[in-house]
């Protein structure tokens, strides 16, 4: 007959550690259980660490904002939501101060404590143990009244540290998802306050649009009328408010322009146009105020017709308009503009303002055609709230061209848009 093998010494360890595995899969399973509230799945998790040890009562409490301990899981249902303060003399008060684990054999000759810690449990021994993170407590798992004869041991402190790791990265988890939805509910807020805001300057800007077209137009048409019958020596002061209310009338226009561009409600009324022919219509508007504010303005064409080309007539010959305002309103007294138009790369059709001002910084030249931005905050009559060459921009790309701003030789800026041929 074959010999009967001995059961291994070690057969208490085996089985131990097999648990011990088996406690960690379940508890793994429950933290990639996405149904589960955080709650749940501590509530679980405390079910595995007692089962583990074989105790009947636990709990597991977690720090709240306020640095007290709140109970998330316990086996007496009534302690749940409850919230300790750490001084109160109690057990977790002492594990929470000290971070460190703490076994009581027998709570009732443990003079530490107040009584009405002692009247809780079946039994005297009692293990408290810490969940650190860099030192910092997070919470505490309680466990006491070990099932059947025994006791709890000292050495059962090493057995439920096993499972402060598993507690610690549930709740660093939950950290993280409560401080993204901080995040997100604050992104929220602040988006539906952004949404309100722009609802609220979009009804603004129509009514404003709206209540200023009537009087400018009214005015518009007297200045008309008076010019046929004012003298010469009162005329350059007519020309001068023509000029203002010109420019009063295309910012009123721009707005408008801008709200339906950007809400997409814009439609392009294309037509076939001479590239001269704009250039002389922007320049016969400008005529006036390049004189007052004694300015030369050239027209730079080159030798060859220039190729005509599909386009929005207004909304181009608007853009040429604000760029050479904008040149008028930076450039001293004494100086010229250029502009004109060329081909480029026989697909394209560049358009240009140059003047001899003062000229952009390099780092400012990124950011000047975006809505309500000003190139300085020089006080000029032709300087804007930061529109015109917003506007630029949108009616540019909305002819699927683009517009840009360089420096020249002579210290002064360069404004150029191109459009598809």
């Amino acid at each position: 007959m074959p010999k009967k093998t001995a059961a291994p010494e070690n057969v208490p360890d085996l089985d131990r550690a097999n648990r011990l595995l088996d406690s960690f899969g379940h508890i793994a399973a429950t933290l990639n259980t996405p149904q589960l509230s955080h709650d749940q799945r501590l509530a679980r998790i405390l079910d595995s660490i007692l089962d583990y040890l074989g105790v009947e009562q636990g709990s597991i409490m977690v720090m709240d904002k306020k640095g007290g301990l709140i109970v998330r899981a316990a086996t007496r249902t009534e302690l749940i939501g409850h919230t300790q303060r750490l001084d109160n003399g109690s057990v977790a008060a002492w594990v929470a101060h000290h971070r460190e684990p703490l076994f009581i054999p027998d709570i009732s000759k443990d003079k530490r404590f107040k009584s009405q810690c002692r009247k809780n449990y079946k039994k005297n021994a009692l293990l408290s143990v810490p969940i650190l993170h860099k030192n910092k407590i997070l919470g505490i798992i309680n466990v006491t009244d070990k099932a059947g004869e025994d006791n709890l041991l000292k050495e059962d402190i090493t057995r439920l540290l096993d499972f402060t790791g598993l507690v610690l990265s549930l709740l660093l988890q939950q950290g993280l998802q409560d401080e993204v939805k901080k995040q997100r509910d604050t992104l929220r807020q602040r988006n539906q306050e952004l949404q309100r805001q722009q609802e609220m300057r979009a009804e603004l800007s129509k009514l404003l649009i709206h209540d200023l077209k009537g009087p400018l137009s009214e005015v518009v048409a007297n200045l008309d009328i008076l010019s046929y019958s004012i003298h010469d020596e009162q005329r350059e002061f007519l020309e001068s408010a023509q000029i203002g209310c010109n420019r009063a009338v295309r910012m009123v226009a721009n707005l408008g322009t801008i709200d339906k561009i950007e809400d997409g409600q814009l439609a392009l009324i294309r037509e076939t146009v001479d590239p001269k022919v704009i250039l002389e219509e922007s320049l016969s508007s400008m005529r006036g105020l390049a004189r007052i504010k004694d300015i030369g303005i050239t027209m730079a064409m080159p030798d060859e017709d220039l190729p005509p080309i599909e386009l929005d007539r207004i909304l181009i010959l608007r853009v040429m308009q604000n760029l050479l305002t904008n040149a008028l309103g930076y450039s001293p007294a004494g100086t010229t503009i250029s502009f004109g138009c060329r081909v480029v790369d026989s697909r394209r059709l560049e358009f240009f303002v140059e003047d001899q001002g003062a000229g952009i910084p390099p780092e400012k030249r990124g950011t000047i055609f975006e809505k309500y931005t000003r190139i300085s905050d020089k006080q000029d009559a032709l300087v804007g709230t930061g529109l015109g060459l917003y506007f630029c921009r949108l009616a540019v790309e909305l002819h699927r061209g683009k517009i840009g701003v360089e420096g020249t030789p002579t210290g002064g800026s360069r404004f150029s848009f191109t459009l598809p041929l």
